[in-house]
Parts: structure tokens; C-alpha cells; sequence
């Protein structure tokens, strides 16, 4: 593709030479010869710093903020290289999937993606889900590690799903990808918001601009007059959903409150709830085939955002019973021989940790206990809430590691140790989850939360190989439970 063709109506090409451009990167070690290089600031260097490295290694032009005098190919000026560059990636490879959807919020982005696509699926369609557990379609599971891939990845990869047959793709919308313009490319039929809590304020300075991220998925990306699905009942829905209609969306909201999908009444079982759901003047009973009201939750924002893009609602509410929770969400490991469920959840900041133990409250008649720790190099703040929801809502509380990454581990644990009464440390996550299962009587719920579907456990830098899964498993065969 010619530069020039690249950039029309984006940004303005110089005068001079076009070259063909075979290929886009943001990053200056992968460029190829013929590749246009974008170079965006990052969290710890500018990508201004590298056009002359990316000009040695074959790039034919540079997208940057400004113009780069060291270098001779044409160099691209925008005053937001980012969302231009993302822009630029979706023209380059061109086909998306027909309908895709996006999800923000601070919990339940992987379950709702997750959700929409098996719904998707049973109404027949080519469906794909794309986000923290990697990208799932009918031809590929791949694990990955990124909430929202790069804008060029991204739109290589909806390019990949549109080229294998997929018609309809759910992905996440991490408040960093949309901070960063990666899904300024996605051309989006509808989107959602689930709820807002505490997270990411090490990257974010304040809890209004981790917000104001949020919401760029409505505001930014989002045509006007689509659909806006909000989950109704979260202390920031109120402030979503005049954002939304303020932009021009569709609102459609879900939840106790929902105008769309009513919940009327929810009763909890052990790995099961049953709903009655109101739609279209109907009362529809559903049976969830999952515990905890935050997967209704996000069960009623999936069937929603299924709706909005022309689902029944009866299709899309039957299909709620078949569904299987995602990958780490409040999952059971295992079961001991004396009948005690152990879940596994990816419960890393403090609603979500709240959430997962007032799920299992309802079902547990004897006593809750909870493995739990905090990642290192990540929002501090969120250290001591967490050991005071711990200590306040679990019966027997171990404060343990968990990606301490390049953190002092015992000083990750004491900053949760300090609000964590009664708690007890174990900073061995083996040896944690091993005394939790041995000290579980009959009656009790185990939780295991943090890590969920990660197979690995990153300690000075370097990535151990580790498995909640399967040391809950292991755990269990060694004690004879």
C-alpha cells in the first residue's frame, strides 16, 4: 500500500517520494525493511528516540509527533501519532469482522467478552472472544497476556478472524488500551460498561481520569446512535450512563434497574443461581450454571450487548443457561473428600475481592478461607484495602505472594498485613494453598484469588512456572482430602 493511500484523510503526507509500505510497527526493533514506523511515547521512553535505528533497519517513513531531521525517509506528523497510527493499522489490513462489540469497566470485561461470544455462538453465529485469557474463535484458544493488544497486532489479528470465517468479535477494553488509542482502529456496532472500582491509579493519577478512560470507549470510539449497554446497579452507572446518552449512544441498561433486562429476583446455590429476568413486559426464569451475583451481573450486560446486536432476547436469555464461566472466574479447582469446594479466582484488586467472597458467603455453612496477595510494581493503595476486605469478609485469611514482579515480596505482604487483622502470612503461594486445603473442614469454601487463569508467577523479573489450578490439585491429592 502506497504511504500516501495509508494516509489519506489521516494525517498529511510530505512532499516528495511514496514509497510502498509493507508493514507497520510500534515498536523499532521489530521494523522490517519497508515498514512505516510509529513512534509513540511510552510509560519509560519515547519512540521519537529510535526513528533513526528504525530508518538503519529498512523503515520507509516515520508517523511521529513531530518531524525527525536526522532521518531522509518521509517522516508523518500528527498531533496524536497513537490513534492515527491505529487508524492506519486497521486500513492497512483492512477486514474486521462484521459486528464487533467492546466491554470497559474495572471488573468483568474477560467474563462478558467471554459470555457474548458463547451466546453469539449459540444463535449461530461465527463467533470469536478477545482479551486477559487470550483470543478464543472456532478454530483457535490462544492464550495471551494483554487486555487489548497494540493497535497493529489488533488489527492483524480482527484481519486474521474476518480472513477464518469469524462474522461477530467480543473484546476487552482496558482503561491503558483506550488511554493509548489501541482500539482506535476497531470500527465498533456496539459497547458496554460494567462497573468502576479501584485499580490501575499507578498508571492513572486519579480515580476521575481512570474514568474519563473508560468512557473514551463511549465518547471516542463508539458511533453515535449505537448501542450503549450499562450494568445498572454500580455506584458510577449514573455517571456512565449520562456520558453515554451525552455522546449520543443508544442506552440500553441491565441489572436490578435495567429498562432493557430486569432482574426481578436472584436465589444463590452452590454452582448455580436462578434468576427471574424481565424483558418486553415477560418474566423469563434462567438458571445461571454459575455462583456469585457478579456473573449475573455480567451474564445480563452479555445478553444485552447479544440483543443489541440482534439477538432475541428469548434466544439471548436461554442462552444464559449454557454458559461456562471463563477461564480463573470463580472456578472450582477441586473438590476435597470431605465435600470442600476450592475456587480458584483472578480476583486481584478490591471489588473484585470483595465480590468473590460475598459470592461463596451464601453457600458456605461453615468457614470461609481465602489465599490471596498483591502484584508488585502495581497501584500501592490498593495493599491494605484488600487485607481489610479479607480479614472483614473471610473467616481465615492467608496473605501470600503473588506477581511481586520486581517488588520485595515481604514488603508487599506487610502493606497488607498492616490492615489485615488476624490474618496469617505465608509468603510461599505453594505452601499457602497447601495450609488452606489442609486446615478446611466440611462446611468450608476455600478461594484461592489473584492469579486465576496465569500459569505463571513473575519474581525479580523472572516468569516461574505456576498454576493455581494445579497446586490446588496437587494440594489435595497430598493431604488425602
Amino acid at each position: 500500500m502506497k504511504l500516501s493511500e495509508l494516509a489519506r484523510g489521516l494525517a498529511d503526507c510530505p512532499e516528495g517520494p511514496d514509497p510502498e509500505v509493507t508493514g507497520l510497527t510500534l515498536d523499532s526493533r521489530k521494523v522490517e525493511p519497508g515498514f512505516l514506523f510509529v513512534a509513540v511515547p511510552g510509560a519509560k521512553t519515547d519512540g521519537s528516540r529510535f526513528v533513526k535505528d528504525a530508518a538503519e533497519r529498512g523503515a520507509v517513513a516515520i508517523l511521529a509527533a513531530a518531524a525527525a531531521g536526522e532521518v531522509s525517509v518521509p517522516t508523518i506528523v500528527s498531533a496524536d501519532p497513537r490513534r492515527t497510527g491505529a487508524q492506519m493499522a486497521a486500513r492497512f489490513f483492512g477486514a474486521q469482522p462484521d459486528t464487533v462489540v467492546a466491554v470497559t469497566g474495572t471488573a468483568g470485561k474477560t467474563s462478558v467478552a467471554s459470555f457474548v461470544r458463547q451466546i453469539w455462538t449459540t444463535a449461530g453465529k461465527q463467533a470469536a472472544s478477545i482479551g486477559t485469557t487470550g483470543v478464543v474463535s472456532p478454530t483457535r484458544n490462544d492464550y495471551g497476556s494483554l487486555t487489548t493488544p497494540d493497535p497493529v497486532d489488533l488489527a492483524r489479528l480482527m484481519a486474521s478472524l474476518a480472513g477464518e470465517g469469524v462474522t461477530h468479535a467480543a473484546m476487552e477494553a482496558s482503561s491503558h488500551g483506550l488511554d493509548q488509542s489501541r482500539l482506535d482502529g476497531v470500527r465498533l456496532a456496539a459497547a458496554a460498561f460494567t462497573n468502576l472500582g479501584h485499580d490501575h491509579l499507578d498508571y492513572h493519577p486519579d480515580v476521575e481520569s481512570y474514568f474519563t478512560a473508560k468512557m473514551g470507549l463511549l465518547t471516542r470510539l463508539l458511533p453515535k446512535g449505537a448501542p450503549a449497554v450499562i450494568y445498572s446497579d454500580d455506584r458510577w452507572s449514573g455517571r456512565a450512563i449520562e456520558v453515554a446518552s451525552g455522546s449520543g449512544a443508544k442506552v440500553l441498561t441491565v441489572g436490578r434497574n435495567g429498562s432493557l433486562l430486569t432482574l426481578k429476583r436472584l436465589e444463590h446455590e452452590r454452582d448455580r443461581q436462578i434468576a427471574e429476568i424481565a424483558v418486553d413486559g415477560s418474566i423469563h426464569r434462567i438458571v445461571l450454571p454459575l455462583a456469585g451475583e457478579f456473573q449475573m451481573a455480567n451474564a445480563l450486560v452479555a445478553a444485552g450487548l447479544a440483543i443489541a446486536t440482534g439477538v432475541s432476547a428469548v434466544e439471548a436469555l436461554e442462552a444464559l443457561e449454557h454458559l461456562k464461566g471463563a477461564a480463573g472466574r470463580l472456578e472450582k479447582a477441586g473438590m476435597t473428600s470431605q465435600g470442600v469446594p476450592v475456587f480458584v479466582d483472578y480476583a486481584h484488586k478490591p471489588e473484585a475481592l470483595e465480590n468473590v467472597l460475598a459470592a461463596v458467603r451464601p453457600f458456605t455453612t461453615g468457614r470461609v478461607i481465602v489465599v490471596f496477595g498483591c502484584g508488585g510494581d502495581r497501584d500501592k493503595a490498593k495493599r491494605p484495602m484488600m487485607g481489610e476486605i479479607a480479614s472483614r469478609l473471610a473467616d481465615v485469611a492467608i496473605v501470600t505472594d503473588d506477581n511481586p514482579r520486581s517488588e520485595e515480596p515481604a514488603t508487599i505482604r506487610a502493606a497488607i498485613m498492616a490492615a489485615a487483622a488476624n490474618a496469617t502470612e505465608i509468603g510461599d503461594r505453594r505452601q499457602a494453598i497447601r495450609t488452606a486445603i489442609a486446615q478446611s473442614r466440611a462446611g468450608d469454601t476455600v478461594v484461592v484469588a489473584g492469579k486465576g487463569h496465569e500459569t505463571g508467577q513473575t519474581i525479580a523479573g523472572t516468569v516461574h512456572p505456576f498454576s493455581d489450578h494445579a497446586e490446588v490439585r496437587a494440594a489435595i491429592a497430598e493431604a488425602g482430602r
